[in-house]
């Protein structure tokens, strides 16, 4: 830490109680009273220097004669100020430091200290020195901090200002080009296992390491809540990154809110009120800091990360923020929800009516303004018709939705098992995602068969209208054989699921005879046995055509087998409409089995796994639709 020495003489004073007094040998002719301590002083080096003293040493000897008493309550920094300020007059030896400096300047102020009454006066000495202050970052941190203890002076005098802009020109510059005094000194930027060559020279690895972008975060973290305000303000208008910026309040988040660090759980309220935080701030105290904190994040998108903004939203719940700072919160987690991981969004609700164990309302709002910021890009964009260059290069305009849906998906899996969960509040969460944003409906299919298992008592109207935020025909293979033998769902589902199986399976069955019939076409010479370019002798091995006639003799079976299985799924259907018998065992009767029975060589072929002819389950579901 920087210093600067004042005066030559040694000390001139002893203190005997609350009283200080000049060993001089000379009586004194003034006593001045700071607080609870009274100095006995002489006039004449007090006057010769002080403004404020001269005119209150004149008033006090016109009415009393010889005796003066004066009073300086109001003297900045209190007895300690006053105290160097004396021996300052009497030329004792002082030392100006970044703890004291500031005070000081403020005190001579007060007491008008300035060049009118002597060369080289107090408020001069003390310019001088916090010029070499600023130039230091640590030394400016320190006198930034005693900024608070005189209250308004340092504003006056513009200290903490011209103190916030050297701070602020410091964090925006390059250390490596201008090195500035940083954290720690060059000490702690050497590497603890650097080593020093035999003839003196000392290795590369012993050299000091250049310092990261994050060098200033920690010694700002120290500055009260006002300061680092004024801080983050002047760095930001000083061009400053918005990502450096983040990162800073981030960590600043974490100093003063220990909820900041904590996984969310459902005893976070009475963590708070316990009282037993590290830092011991009041709840009162933490809010106000989460409010400024939000207010200070920057506004572009991405710039802060999702898991940050969500921890913060569960701690603006939990300390009851304010309704502005939690709307601010959504709309940021919202505007880059496709950011966030599952495990952040499983908010537990601390409102006062607890319904469920999760605060669904919260997500709503959050996907609500997602959609809403989206629905231009969404609207431009056809969901059935994409540019070949986007999908190669990766630039599919609806990947982000995509990846809102699957995490919506996996949201209502995980608060699908509360039994206080409502049918209406999950079906309206689920119905925000369209329907062109799912690939796949197997994450909506799990969440709904998860809550069907949570909730036994549903009717039967109800369930059915469950099911309707799924498309059946956008199930997996999985799925679909899971669904089939899905007792929780209702029959028409489960019929519509082997329906579109079928027609699964005729679109890879005439894809199987299209391309066959474009090889033949392709290769006419192969079918008449004619010889081949490349075939000399004009005849064609016999080993290839064994392996010809073998794949057209399995595809015939292979056919055949199908065939074979569309007429009696027709039969099964038929007497499962007519009769309505219970429909658990119908995926035995169609050959679905369950994922732990083991399979033959032979039932494990593709199509033997397939469902199916689609054509006579579709007549007989026309049929029965029309009936």
């Amino acid at each position: 830490m920087a210093c600067m020495k004042l005066g030559a003489k040694s000390e001139a004073f002893h203190r005997e109680g609350q009283t200080w007094l000049c060993t001089t040998g000379l009586p004194s002719d003034v006593i001045i009273q700071v607080g609870e301590m009274s100095f006995h002083l002489h006039k004449f080096p007090l006057l010769s220097k002080s403004g404020l003293l001269e005119r209150l040493i004149e008033e006090c000897s016109g009415e009393e004669g010889s005796a003066c008493s004066l009073q300086l309550h109001g003297i900045p920094g209190g007895a300690k100020a006053f105290e160097l300020v004396t021996k300052f007059c009497y030329g004792v030896k002082i030392e100006l430091t970044a703890l004291n400096v500031v005070i000081l300047r403020c005190a001579a102020e007060y007491l008008q200290m300035s060049e009118d009454y002597e060369q080289g006066n107090l408020i001069a000495q003390a310019e001088v020195f916090l010029s070499e202050v600023f130039s230091n970052w640590r030394d400016s941190i320190v006198a930034l901090e005693t900024c608070e203890e005189v209250q308004r002076y340092p504003e006056d005098l513009h200290i903490a200002s011209r103190c916030i802009d050297s701070l602020a020109m410091k964090a925006c510059a390059d250390p490596k080009l201008f090195s500035w005094p940083i954290v720690g000194g060059n000490d702690d930027m050497k590497n603890p296992t650097a080593t020093v060559l035999w003839n003196g020279i000392v290795s590369d690895d012993a050299k000091p390491q250049p310092p990261s972008d994050d060098w200033w975060y920690e010694d700002a973290s120290l500055l009260s809540l006002s300061l680092y305000k004024r801080l983050i303000q002047a760095v930001e208008s000083k061009g400053m990154r918005p990502e450096s910026i983040a990162a800073s309040l981030i960590f600043y988040a974490r100093q003063y809110l220990p909820l900041m660090n904590r996984q969310s759980s459902f005893n976070d309220t009475n963590y708070v009120n316990s009282g037993t935080t590290i830092s011991n701030i009041s709840e009162a105290d933490q809010r106000a800091l989460l409010e400024e904190i939000v207010g200070l994040l920057p506004h572009q998108k991405g710039v802060t990360s999702s898991k940050f903004l969500l921890r913060l939203l569960r701690t603006a719940m939990i300390l009851h923020a304010s309704p502005s700072c939690r709307e601010n919160l959504e709309k940021r987690v919202g505007a880059q929800l496709d950011q966030a991981v599952l495990v952040d969004l499983l908010i537990p609700n601390m409102g006062y009516s607890v319904e469920t164990l999760y605060d669904i309302d919260c997500i709503q709002r959050i996907l609500d303004h997602f959609i809403s910021i989206n629905q231009a890009s969404l609207a431009s964009t056809s969901p059935c018709i994409i540019e070949e260059g986007q999908l190669m290069s990766g630039t599919d305009p609806l990947t982000p939705i995509t990846t809102v849906a699957n995490l919506v998906d996996g949201y209502l899996s995980e608060v699908a098992p509360d039994v206080n969960l409502k049918l209406p509040k999950f079906q309206a969460l689920a119905a925000v995602i369209p329907e062109y944003a799912r690939p796949l409906d197997d994450g909506i299919y799990h969440a709904i068969d998860v809550f069907l298992k949570a909730h036994p008592w549903l009717t039967d109207s109800e369930r059915e209208q469950l099911c309707r935020l799924m498309n059946c025909q956008k199930l997996s293979l999985e799925a679909s054989t899971h669904a089939a033998q899905n007792e929780r769902l209702p029959l028409r589902v489960i019929v519509q699921v082997l329906f579109f199986e079928q027609l699964r399976l005729r679109t890879s069955i005439s894809g199987w005879f299209f391309v066959d019939n474009l090889e033949n076409s392709q290769n006419p010479s192969a079918n008449l046995g004619l010889p081949t370019k490349n075939d000399v002798s004009g005849q064609v091995e016999p080993a290839h055509d064994r392996a010809v006639g073998v794949d057209h003799h399995d595809m015939r079976e292979r056919v055949l087998e199908l065939q074979k299985e569309c007429s009696n799924m027709k039969m099964e259907l038929q007497k499962l409409v007519k009769t309505k018998r219970s429909w658990s065992i119908l995926p035995k009767r169609l050959g679905f089995r369950k994922k732990w029975e083991p399979c033959s060589p032979k039932e494990s072929k593709p199509s033997d796994r397939m469902a199916p002819a689609p054509a006579p389950c579709c007549n007989g579901q026309q049929n029965h639709e029309n009936s």
